[in-house]
């Protein structure tokens, strides 16, 4: 692809976004306090997941403003969410065959849609915070033994 065409990381991003936030299955209630989308720790903990890598503060936030830019994604406060039209490009694509999801979805964001550019910055401490927190919480917890507990 061309400088102006869509990369490879900017696929992978969008895929770790979608999978991350199960893609719509868990939309959130109006009342929740909780709201809709998914944190920057589970987007890290899902690209890894899918590419063995935990993305670099800048391959991210490239990605993320092309695909804000594009009107696929959004970020508020912190949480990243799929927009109607990034859910309606992903719920169209052809299943991946031979490639990988990450390949058939660069191939389906070049055919449909032109990278934007969007302004936002995704601070270094933000970045370091959130891989902090991805790998904390991917330590396995130590097995308790049964022994010693006589209700078990």
């Amino acid at each position: 692809m061309g400088e102006s065409g869509w990369r490879w990381n900017d696929a992978w991003i969008f895929v770790s976004l979608v999978i991350a936030s199960g893609a719509g299955r868990h939309r959130r209630s109006a009342s929740s306090r909780r709201p809709e989308g998914v944190r920057l720790a589970d987007v890290l903990s899902t690209a890894d997941h899918l590419n063995r890598a935990i993305p670099q503060r800048d391959e991210l936030e490239t990605a993320v403003r092309r695909l804000l830019g594009a009107g696929l994604v959004s970020v508020d406060d912190g949480w990243f969410r799929i927009t109607a039209e990034g859910e309606q490009l992903w719920r169209s694509r052809p299943s991946a065959g031979v490639t990988t999801t990450v390949e058939k979805m660069q191939g389906v964001l070049g055919r449909r849609h032109e990278p934007g550019s969007a302004e936002w910055t995704l601070d270094e401490a933000d970045h370091a915070a959130a891989v902090q927190e991805y790998v904390v919480r991917s330590i396995p917890a130590p097995r308790r033994s049964p022994e010693g507990h006589p209700e078990r």
